[in-house]
């Protein structure tokens, strides 16, 4: 090999490590004048089944890594005849497995709390070089909903050490200052991943996370990066763009959400009262107490105590649509067409396209947070836990974090 071989083309192997896992991965070698020119061999794409739509800057990176989508989506008959059903029924009869957690309250730097819950027996049961999951649950939600802890099941029967992030008062996490979580404040989210790095330096981290906590999650991702510890992430039900969403939440049948989660949103904050009872200024106290919409909670707590002058300048600025450009990390998005609280109109898909670190799957049916279909359906994990699964694992095997590092070509002089 110490001569220069003209118009040869050669094929080698080599190992890519991280701090878990090694794969032999195939290398082209081409051989030219005084130029030796190598790039990883290319996986053979997948034929996605028509039933999905499917695009992104890292199509042909990820698609070979889900299998899954080789097969038609398959809706549970009868449910996915409505949207609403659909959604309606895995909220309350979507099966809730039974695990013990152990809760880990970690104070912030402005004196909050929020709550990690870990699988109890974790720390004995798994080696040390065991890759960590975050999961983000949605707005209101918590360790106790049923699709995350469905998810929980799956990456911990892989291996995987898996936390649930409840924000400030949900999941009954604690709340010890006048200030929830909101769309646009990421300082919680950027204190719980250097916890759980300081926590296991040495294994990769990823994360998982359901529409509020999806747009909390994608909006951490472009905040961060080129200097992101994740080393993946997936993002399922995201509204991407809140100003969009909250124009749909607020038409037809999406009225009984935006007031089931306006409920939800008062019994918090009736819990924690006292708290919020001398607070002055644009604060309406009893605005937020009472509301019969989150876009009332928002305007009445939520837009003052993150300085938004408005709920339209809050909704505009704490949309995730406008930080996939930035994403450095590679990203699987999962949308449902007919998702009637993340709607489809505001998937940033060109921005998605031109990102090659993220690949966007839309489903025909699904509702939000629904997906009922699959081996496990009507009551078992949604459709969506074993592409879930397969892309993280895709990702701790190969150690991918930028197209950079992998797919440019090298020029070495001979």
């Amino acid at each position: 090999m110490a001569k220069c071989l003209v118009g040869s083309t050669l094929i080698f192997s080599r190992k890519c490590k991280n701090t878990t896992n090694s794969l032999i991965t195939p290398l082209h070698f081409s051989f030219s004048a005084c130029h030796v020119t190598f790039s990883a061999a290319p996986m053979p794409t997948a034929a996605a089944h028509p039933s999905f739509e499917i695009l992104g800057g890292a199509h042909d990176r990820f698609l070979p890594a889900l299998p899954h989508l080789s097969r038609p989506y398959r809706p549970f008959p009868l449910l996915a005849a409505n949207r609403h059903l659909e959604t309606i029924f895995a909220a309350f009869f979507r099966s809730v497995p039974d695990i013990r957690l152990r809760r880990e309250c970690l104070r912030t730097h402005d004196g909050g709390a929020v709550a990690l819950d870990w699988v109890a027996g974790d720390d004995r049961r798994l080696p040390p070089d065991s890759p960590v999951l975050i999961l983000l649950p949605g707005l209101t939600g918590g360790s106790e909903d049923a699709y995350v802890r469905h998810m929980l099941i799956r990456a911990r029967s892989n291996g995987w050490r898996v936390v649930v992030f409840n924000s400030r008062g949900c999941g009954d996490s604690p709340v010890t200052t006048p200030q929830f979580y909101s769309a646009s404040f990421l300082g919680d989210m950027s204190e719980v991943v250097s916890h759980v790095t300081g926590r296991y330096p040495n294994v990769n981290l990823y994360a998982v996370g359901w529409s509020l906590g999806a747009n909390i999650l994608v909006r951490y991702l472009g905040q961060e990066s080129h200097n992101c510890p994740l080393s993946g992430a997936v993002s399922l039900c995201n509204p991407f763009n809140l100003v969009v969403a909250d124009e749909d939440f607020r038409k037809g049948f999406n009225i009984i959400y935006d007031k089931a989660l306006s409920k939800a949103l008062c019994k918090i904050f009736k819990k924690h009262a006292l708290l919020f009872e001398d607070m002055g200024g644009e604060y309406n106290i009893p605005m937020a107490a009472n509301a019969k919409s989150v876009r009332e909670f928002d305007d009445g707590l939520t837009r003052v105590s993150f300085g938004f002058k408005s709920v339209d300048e809050y909704y505009s600025n704490s949309s995730s649509s406008d930080s996939i450009k930035h994403v450095k990390t590679p990203l699987l998005c999962i949308q449902a067409a007919n998702d009637p609280i993340a709607p489809y109109r505001g998937i940033p898909r060109e921005d998605i396209k031109e990102n090659p670190n993220c690949l966007l799957i839309v489903t025909p049916k699904g509702g939000h947070l629904g997906w009922v279909a699959g081996d496990e359906a009507p009551l078992g994990a949604p459709w969506t836990d074993p592409l879930v699964m397969d892309f993280i694992q895709y990702l701790e095997r190969d150690a991918v974090k930028a197209p950079e590092s992998k797919d440019t070509l090298h020029h070495l002089e001979v």
